[in-house]
């Protein structure tokens, strides 16, 4: 299969490394508006791999391509997907789908009259905690789902926002068009997680607040939401990255009728409590570590998990992971959660 990466940052790289690394894969291109001695050129991919400064650069010269990886900033994930599925490529959408409803629907409408699929990236999914409370819920193990508590309490600060040596703003870390605000960019993956394991999310309320980043961003850096769950649970959504120094933690609390369960660690990837009727603690994996990005880190790294899913299910062998609809979801939840 052969792959365009759109966008080379970080997360453009680590898509770059795993598919030049895929038996059943290559890149035959990547695109990014950078020159590319700003470029940081990914690990396994051949220097002779063209370089285009634009989409339509690509698209015109007519190369071929069965697969994009689009890892840009936020704001510009709905737009080029469409434009790429009009082109007859398959998209791998890093989070969040896009930054609206409409953008989502977009994406999913235009994948459907062109005929091709639409992978979503919730890599912590992955993770073998949330893959074992999955597994549980759709047991009913823990009985009636009674509350859920999300907590995710992050660091980003001026190393996240500003550009080393001279700290002049980012050019998309904390711009709002570009990146949406802290529930779309560094905790979307545990709303997912919600939306995954409990379906849909009526929010009630939500309280927002910048508490630390004044001087580099205008949009809220915490916040506490208040929802209900399919059957009446209740529920609470905490968060912040004006956490000092480093990631703090991030936890998911599960109260049923039968037993309660935390999820825990900086990533949501361990099970820190398991009292449930009838079941003992897993002896679980360890999982990925995080992705490390130097000054701070991100969520695990799990993505190989994710470029198998696109292998396989273009030859026929399984079925999409995350679908657009789920990324939707997603992002209906965020937009529900900023609107009330």
């Amino acid at each position: 299969m052969r792959f365009l990466i759109v966008g080379l940052g970080h997360i453009g790289r680590r898509h770059a490394t795993l598919v030049a690394a895929h038996p059943a894969a290559e890149v035959v291109a990547i695109c990014d508006v950078l020159p590319p001695r700003q470029l940081a050129w990914p690990e396994g991919v051949p220097a002779a791999v063209p370089l285009f400064a634009a989409l339509e650069d690509f698209l015109a010269a007519g190369l071929a391509a069965d697969v994009a990886c689009i890892c840009t900033p936020n704001g510009l994930h709905a737009a080029q997907a469409e434009l790429l599925l009009r082109a007859g490529l398959h998209v791998v959408v890093e989070k969040p789908l896009a930054l609206t409803v409409a953008g989502a629907d977009a994406i999913i409408e235009t994948a459907r009259a062109a005929g091709r699929h639409v992978f979503g990236v919730m890599q912590n999914r992955y993770s073998p905690a949330s893959a074992w409370l999955k597994e549980q819920l759709e047991q009913e193990r823990l009985g009636e789902i009674l509350q859920v508590h999300l907590n995710c309490f992050w660091n980003r600060d001026h190393r996240y926002y500003t550009v080393p040596p001279d700290g002049r703003p980012h050019p998309w870390h904390g711009d709002e068009a570009l990146d949406g605000g802290v529930l779309f960019t560094q905790f979307a993956h545990f709303v997912d997680l919600l939306c995954w394991c409990f379906g849909p999310v009526e929010v009630a309320s939500a309280r927002f607040a910048n508490q630390q980043h004044q001087g580099l961003h205008r949009f809220a850096d915490a916040g506490t939401v208040h929802y209900s769950l399919a059957g009446g649970a209740l529920g609470t959504l905490n968060f912040s990255t004006a956490i000092w120094d480093r990631n703090f933690e991030s936890t998911l609390i599960v109260i049923g009728s039968k037993g309660t369960v935390k999820l825990g660690g900086q990533y949501m990837n361990e099970v820190r409590y398991c009292h449930v009727e009838g079941l003992l603690p897993p002896d679980l994996p360890a999982s990925s570590p995080a992705n490390n990005y130097g000054p701070y880190a991100g969520s695990a790294a799990n993505h190989h998990f994710v470029i198998d899913n696109v292998i396989d299910v273009l030859h026929g062998k399984a079925t999409v992971a995350t679908t657009a609809e789920e990324g939707r979801q997603v992002v209906a939840t965020i937009v529900a959660m900023y609107g009330v």
